[in-house]
């Protein structure tokens, strides 16, 4: 990968590209399912089969239409030069609508600030597994620990990490599969959870199902930095593998929901039913291989955040300052002063929430208003592009329809830590 023809090979479909792909890309949303039901679950009274069908038919559909359509199909089209990310969306569309650098700020500062919210909460949710085998552990000093590591090391360069990130997470989301199946088969009614339907319904008539919406959009966040990794993997190894990773993910929310359906509510609301679907004898393995995602995921968002830093500073939008390039991996790059910010923010955000439970209210709402302003510069870009006013009319009601009821879910978490 660090040669201009690796780098060229790796935006060609090939098996190789499509296992690093899944280490670079997929590190966000392939963690979601440590939380998501989790969070789901926290908003239950009763486990009754019809609203767990709703939550995960909403969360199957959301990853549908949000993650697949918007992304997937539509948004990874729009490329600066085989770079894509909000600020490259922004360079696309400056010259004829200059007045849009506001839309991006807002939706960078966002997106950066999913890159505080995203190591913190994934790496807690990991490392509170360990409670299951001894409530004593202490987790916090654990968490506190590995994020300090992964920062300081940041100024080395992760090469040395970066070659073992795609089979990790290979084998992550095998496991996520393997795991979901095997409960699935104890209750295979979730399976009517494809019927959109349960969804609409769940929203609907569940007494505080529009609100749980907030917990549902969890499944989803990792879309966006999805979109800013296009310049790293290219957009044929991206499709290909979201392929092998959505199916995985759904398996194994499939596998949670009817975990939940088969237990006693309260075992449900104690026990993060992630961790509730690994059989005991692979708890200790289960919770390393969560821990080892959780650092990807991390490292993901760190990079994205120095790359999204070094956009801004290019396009006029950030002040100058000094960027290090630690490795030669093409457009590694690395800015101290972020660095350090990140580190701090993190540390913040685990010692204030305490748990990742916690967490969950203050995650969600800023990768929300970064996507809102996705739609609306992706919308500008399609009228210059000269789509059909009808397809272009259809996207921008569709997704704003989508993502301002989430806004509109999430806005609840504010006062409880969206701050």
């Amino acid at each position: 990968m660090d040669s201009p023809s690796s780098v060229r090979d790796l935006k060609q479909v090939t098996l190789a590209g499509v296992i690093i792909t899944l280490g670079i890309v997929y590190g966000d949303i392939g963690t979601s399912p440590l939380y998501v039901m989790n969070a789901i679950a926290s908003g239950f009274t009763t486990f009754e089969p019809v609203w767990v069908y709703g939550a995960l038919s909403c969360i199957i559909w959301t990853l549908t239409l949000q993650t697949t359509i918007k992304y997937i199909i539509i948004t990874l089209r729009a490329d600066n030069k085989g770079e894509g990310g909000i600020f490259a969306l922004f360079a696309l569309i400056r010259k004829r609508a200059p007045w849009t650098y506001i839309v991006a700020i807002v939706g960078g500062s966002a997106l950066l600030a999913d890159g505080i919210i995203t190591p913190s909460i994934t790496i807690t949710s990991a490392i509170e597994g360990l409670q299951i085998i001894n409530h004593n552990i202490p987790v916090i000093p654990i968490v506190l620990l590995i994020l300090t590591v992964l920062f300081v090391i940041q100024q080395f360069g992760t090469r040395f990490l970066g070659k073992s990130f795609g089979p990790i997470m290979f084998l992550w989301f095998l496991i996520l599969g393997i795991l979901g199946l095997t409960n699935l088969i104890l209750d295979p009614g979730v399976l009517k959870s494809f019927n959109p339907y349960y969804a609409i319904k769940f929203l609907i008539q569940f007494p505080g199902g529009f609100v749980l919406l907030g917990a549902v959009f969890l499944a989803t966040t990792g879309a966006e930095a999805l979109y800013s990794d296009l310049g790293h993997c290219g957009l044929k190894n991206i499709r290909i593998s979201w392929v092998y990773v959505k199916s995985m993910l759904i398996l194994n929310y499939l596998g949670q929901g009817a975990w939940m359906l088969t237990h006693p509510v309260v075992l449900v609301k104690h026990t993060n039913p992630f961790y509730g679907i690994m059989p005991e004898w692979f708890l200790v393995p289960g919770i390393f291989i969560a821990t080892a995602a959780a650092v990807i995921a991390s490292q993901a968002l760190i990079s994205g955040s120095f790359t999204l830093i070094s956009e801004a500073i290019s396009l006029n939008l950030w002040p100058k300052q000094k960027l290090g390039y630690p490795t030669d991996v093409k457009g590694q790059v690395y800015v101290a002063s972020i660095n350090w910010f990140l580190w701090i923010a993190c540390m913040f955000v685990i010692l204030h929430f305490k748990q990742s439970r916690n967490m969950e209210a203050a995650y969600g709402l800023s990768i929300n208003l970064t996507m809102i302003m996705t739609t609306i510069l992706l919308t500008i870009y399609l009228y210059y592009k000269k789509y059909p006013v009808y397809f272009i009319g259809f996207i921008l009601i569709l997704f704003s329809t989508i993502e301002i009821s989430f806004l509109i879910a999430n806005l609840h978490k504010f006062a409880l830590g969206g701050y």
